[in-house]
C-alpha cells in the first residue's frame, strides 16, 4: 500500500491529527518534568484517569469529559498534599494515585458490563479516535502550548530554581498551579494515543532522549518535539501495516530513540 492510499482513510488521518498535537504537548511538557524530577506523576496520574475513566463509563458519560476535571482536582490535591501536609512529591504522588487505581478497580467490579471498553483505554486505541476527541485534542494542546509559551520564562526559573526564582518575586505557587494543571491535562489526552499504562511513557522518553544530545534547554525542547513527532507518526503507520498494538508501537520506537541517543553521547564523550 502507497503512502497517499495509506493517508486516504479517515481514521488514520484522524489519528495522526491528534497524535502529533498531544506528541507536540507530551514532548514540550516532559522536558519540564524530568528536569524538576517529577516524572512519576505521569504514573500517578494515570492510575487517576483510570478511576475516572471508570466512573464516566459507570454513568454513561463520555470518559474523557469525566476524566478533565477529576484528573486536574487530584493534580491540584498532590501540590497540595505536598505544600501542606510536608509529604515528598513521590508520598502524594503514591497516595493519590492508590486511590484512583482503587476506585477504578471497585467501579469495574460493580460495573461488570464496560469492562471492555476500560480495557480499551489501558492500552490505548488512537486509531478508534472519533473527530470530536480530534477537536478536543486539537483544542486543549494548543491551549496548553500557549500558557506554556506564556510563562515561559516563570516555568524555566521555577524548573531548575525554585528558591532563586521566588527570590527574584516569581509567584511560584501560581506557577506550580499552572504547571500542574497543564501536566494533567496533558495526560488525560495522551491515555488515547499510548494507554494508560504506557502514558508516562510518552512524557518522559522523548525529553531524556534529546537530553542526551541536546546543549542546552530549547535545543532539548526543540529535539523532544521532533522525537516525539517521529514515534507519533511512524508509530501509527508501523501498527497499521504490521498488525501491532498502536501505542506499544509508539513507545517502542521512543525507546529505540532513547538507546541510539544514549550510544551516540557515549560514542562521542
Amino acid at each position: 500500500m502507497d503512502l497517499i492510499n495509506f493517508l486516504s482513510y479517515g481514521f488514520i488521518q484522524r489519528a495522526l491529527i491528534a497524535g502529533c498535537f498531544i506528541a507536540i504537548l507530551c514532548s514540550t511538557l516532559g522536558v519540564f518534568l524530568v528536569l524538576r524530577r517529577f516524572s512519576l506523576i505521569g504514573d500517578g496520574l494515570a492510575h487517576v484517569t483510570f478511576g475516572s475513566i471508570a466512573l464516566g463509563l459507570a454513568l454513561h458519560l463520555s470518559p474523557i469529559y469525566v476524566s478533565i476535571p477529576v484528573v486536574m482536582l487530584c493534580s491540584l490535591l498532590i501540590l497540595k498534599l505536598t505544600e501542606r501536609a510536608r509529604l515528598y512529591g513521590d508520598a502524594a504522588i503514591g497516595i493519590v494515585s492508590s486511590v484512583g487505581i482503587a476506585g477504578g478497580t471497585i467501579l469495574a467490579s460493580i460495573g461488570g458490563g464496560f469492562n471492555v471498553d476500560l480495557f480499551s483505554y489501558l492500552f490505548g486505541n488512537i486509531l478508534a479516535v472519533s473527530t470530536t476527541e480530534v477537536i478536543i485534542s486539537i483544542a486543549l494542546s494548543a491551549a496548553v502550548l500557549v500558557t506554556i509559551s506564556v510563562f515561559y520564562h516563570e516555568l524555566f526559573s521555577v524548573t531548575f530554581d525554585e528558591e532563586f526564582a521566588r527570590t527574584t518575586g516569581v509567584n511560584t505557587e501560581r506557577i506550580n498551579t499552572i504547571f500542574i494543571l497543564a501536566t494533567a491535562l496533558t495526560i488525560v489526552l495522551a491515555t488515547r494515543v499510548v494507554g494508560i499504562l504506557l502514558v508516562s511513557s510518552l512524557l518522559i522518553l522523548p525529553a531524556v532522549t534529546s537530553l542526551q544530545i541536546a546543549r542546552g534547554f530549547k535545543p532539548a525542547v526543540i529535539v523532544s518535539t521532533v522525537i516525539g513527532l517521529i514515534a507519533v507518526g511512524a508509530g501509527i503507520i508501523i501498527s497499521f501495516t504490521l498488525n501491532l498494538p498502536t501505542g506499544a508501537t509508539i513507545v517502542m520506537l521512543n525507546f529505540i530513540f532513547f538507546v541510539v541517543a544514549f550510544m551516540y553521547r557515549r560514542q562521542r564523550s
